[in-house]
Parts: structure tokens; C-alpha cells; sequence
């Protein structure tokens, strides 16, 4: 939580518009991306190497490659040359995408208190937005089969517009996905508040001009005192979030 009381909190005071990132901050997904990659990774392997740290794995891949044209396909590959695979990393990727359909579908829901959040923001008349890194095949899950997430806060009732990966070029932290949001609605970035858990999400939104929130995910702990550094304001979960959008707003 921020230092400062509830009282000097000016998070939403001016604004239009509330720019809420997916996995990790909206949606409890990062913990199934684990389980898929272990069962990628068994599934590929032919050489000794244990399986540890995948989400730690994952995020290093992730800064390593974030300026490839294809960053998750490069990750693949590094998983393949790692352990042992003699697939291709498209092989892999391809892969990977069939195993994470079921997770994505059926197990995947809201963090506790996004939908009251999301319920508070509609009802005082604020644009939502998703701005996220995942790719538009994982966005369409989500929207169109993921029961627990439609039947909690579809989507389409919810969001004046849904970014994925292909909607840029240059992914997180790089700012183009908040410059174009900022150009397609004709807004400043004054008039925006972004909503992150990660560092990359966090650089982002920083060099967009656009003052950030953060909701705590543990996968991101091992980066949390530079988030909490480049974040003008932190929340350990949404329904803390949530009392301090209501006191501002009173």
C-alpha cells in the first residue's frame, strides 16, 4: 500500500479513462502458465535437465527476446535447445498453445474484487480498456469460452476496447501500446490511469507519460521494490484498490 492516507489519494481525479492490464493483474493466470510450461517441458525433453523456476524462466526469456518479432516463439526455442527437443521451435510453440487451450478455458478466473472494481468504474462512468501483451487466440478464449471470466465480467459488457499483441509491433516495455490507445481515443495522458503488476507493464506506462497503479501478484516479487519505485501508487490486492478509489471519489 502507498504511504500516503487515503485522504491524498488522487488517482482517479481527473481522469476518463482506466487502462487495465490482463495476466497477472486483472486475471489470476500467471501460476497456470507455470503448470503449462512444466507440461510442455516434460513433454518435449529428452535429456536430464530438471524442470525448476519455470515462471522465473519465463520472465528472463521474456526480457531477453521482448524486442524479437515473435518473442514467445523465441522462448519456445530456447525451451527446445534447453531440453534436448529435436522439434522446431515453431513445433513447440504450436504445441505449447495446445496444451494451454484447456488451462485457458477452464481454468483461469478474476483475481478476488475485480469484478466489484470493474462494477465501481462502469457505474461512475469511466472508459475501460485492456491493454495486454497476450496474444489475440489467448484474448478469444477468455472473451468467448472461458465461462468463469464471462459469466463474472464479460468482456464485450465491460471493455470499450480490448488490445492484444498483434494490435503493435513493439511489445511492453516498450510504450506503443499506451501511445496508441492515447491516439485512438484522442485523450491525454493526463487523462488516463494505467492498472499493472509488472515491471515491464510499469516501464511502460512510464514512459507513456501515464501515472500507474499496481495490484500485487506474487510472480512479480522478485521485482517488486523497482515496481513499487516506478509506480505512483500500490495496492496488495483489488478490494484495498477498491476503498481507496471510493474515499477519493466520496
Amino acid at each position: 500500500m502507498i504511504d500516503a492516507s487515503w485522504e491524498d489519494i488522487k488517482m482517479l481525479t481527473g481522469k476518463k479513462v482506466v487502462i487495465f492490464d490482463l495476466d497477472g493483474t486483472l486475471i489470476d493466470s500467471m501460476g497456470i502458465w507455470n503448470c503449462i510450461d512444466e507440461e510442455l517441458i516434460e513433454s518435449i525433453r529428452t535429456n536430464d535437465v530438471p524442470i525448476q523456476d519455470v515462471g522465473k524462466q519465463r520472465a528472463e526469456a521474456m526480457k531477453q527476446f521482448h524486442q524479437a518479432e515473435d518473442m514467445y516463439l523465441e522462448y519456445c526455442g530456447l525451451l527446445g535447445k534447453k531440453y534436448g527437443s529435436q522439434l522446431s521451435k515453431k513445433e513447440i510453440k504450436k504445441l505449447r498453445y495446445e496444451i494451454a487451450d484447456h488451462y485457458l478455458a477452464e481454468k483461469i478466473t478474476y483475481k478476488p474484487g475485480a469484478k466489484e472494481v470493474l462494477q465501481y468504474l462502469k457505474e461512475k462512468g469511466f472508459m475501460l480498456i485492456i491493454a495486454s501483451t497476450t496474444n489475440d487466440h489467448t484474448i478469444e478464449i477468455y472473451r468467448t469460452r472461458n465461462e468463469n471470466i464471462r459469466k463474472v465480467a464479460d468482456f464485450d459488457e465491460y471493455f470499450v476496447r480490448v488490445y492484444a499483441k498483434s494490435a503493435v509491433k513493439n511489445l511492453k516495455p516498450n510504450p506503443e501500446i499506451y501511445e496508441k490507445i492515447l491516439a485512438d481515443l484522442g485523450v491525454q495522458n493526463t487523462d488516463c490511469i494505467v492498472i499493472e503488476d509488472s515491471l515491464v507493464g510499469v516501464e511502460a506506462a512510464n514512459r507513456a507519460g501515464i501515472e500507474v497503479a499496481v495490484i500485487r501478484d506474487q510472480y512479480s516479487d522478485l521485482e517488486r521494490g523497482e515496481i513499487n519505485q516506478k509506480s505512483q501508487y500500490q495496492y496488495e490486492d483489488f478490494s484495498e484498490m477498491l476503498s481507496a478509489m471510493k474515499t477519493e471519489l466520496r
